[in-house]
């Protein structure tokens, strides 16, 4: 009987204990999101478009910190070393996926340093060519490649970037060989397609939009699974080239040091939700040329983890050297 009823003492002592701080009064302090590019760029604005309306029903201010350089791994490296206690966050862009397929080495591991809360936006790119380009469509792109192989030139915002590897991707996919020429950012891109520099490139909606309604550009592809609702006319990669399986997007998504306690993880996943679901917010994040699309914590990590294995065997199969 003593000895039952001492573990039946224990039992209600432990329930008396305290919980973590984390998961019982979260959050009780300022919130810090960490942006590792410069304020403007467009991962900045779906970080403050969306923890401008997350503050208010978390009851706490949330404070962005630019941490601009190294393609945003100073940014990710800094969260990744953090306390996994919810007050310091990241918002990145699609590239973080990238990053273990281009770095030889990284302070932290692209997918398993980080509690993926959710993705924010998925944005498209489309494959656009020059109004009075030679080609009519991206078999002609193709053709002429198997004709010529490495002349046909593209362009991209960087050794490394999505615009890179996407068409990397694309050649593999498509059994040629393109001529990569970098520059140092998206607006260069366009400026180089209008002045017949480049043959063609990926170029983000906005850009490809505007310059096709314009008569600058001529769009041959859309890189998504699927048709964008934008240009309905524009068929996706696949539907151009009789392939399977090519769906390039670019996304912004929310993420934590790993180990945040669930509690957490799934409070900041239901307010980020919420925070897409108001329609001034979502507006603000279409406008950045993409769809709202949030999810699970898994379905993100699933996703990130998938990309970082199809960028490694696109920079492996591609002979890209790595930084």
């Amino acid at each position: 009987m003593r000895t039952r009823m001492a573990l039946i003492a224990i039992g209600l002592a432990a329930l008396a204990l305290p919980q973590p701080a984390a998961a019982q009064d979260y959050p009780n302090r300022p919130i810090k999101v960490i942006v590792g590019f410069p304020p403007g760029g467009g991962t900045d604005v779906a970080a403050r478009v969306v923890t401008t309306e997350m503050a208010k029903t978390l009851g706490q201010s949330i404070l962005i910190e630019n941490k601009p350089g190294a393609a945003g791994t100073i940014g990710a490296a800094e969260v990744a070393r953090s306390a996994p206690d919810g007050y310091t966050l990241l918002v990145t862009p699609g590239g973080h996926a990238i990053f273990g397929a281009m770095f030889k080495s990284l302070p932290f591991h692209t997918v398993n340093s980080f509690d993926w809360i959710s993705n924010i936006i998925t944005i498209p790119f489309f494959i656009v060519v020059p109004a009075n380009s030679e080609f009519k469509t991206l078999a002609d792109v193709v053709a002429k490649a198997k004709a010529a192989p490495g002349t046909v030139t593209f362009g991209s915002s960087g050794p490394g970037s999505t615009h890179h590897l996407g068409i990397e991707l694309l050649g593999s996919r498509a059994g040629v060989k393109f001529l990569h020429v970098p520059y140092r950012g998206d607006a260069p891109i366009v400026t180089a397609l209008l002045g017949n520099e480049i043959q063609f490139s990926i170029v983000t909606p906005t850009q490809a939009i505007e310059n096709v309604k314009a008569g600058k550009f001529r769009a041959l592809a859309v890189t998504a699974s699927s048709r964008d609702s934008r240009m309905p006319d524009v068929p996706t990669v696949d539907q151009a080239l009789g392939i399977s399986g090519y769906d390039v997007r670019s996304w912004f998504a929310m993420a934590a040091p790993a180990g945040l306690p669930k509690p957490v993880l799934e409070r900041l996943n239901a307010e980020l939700r919420k925070a897409i679901a108001v329609p001034e917010v979502r507006e603000r994040l279409i406008a950045l040329g993409g769809d709202p699309a949030p999810g699970t914590p898994d379905e993100m990590r699933g996703r990130v983890a998938r990309e970082l294995a199809t960028w490694t065997q696109t920079v492996d199969q591609a002979g890209i050297a790595k930084q």
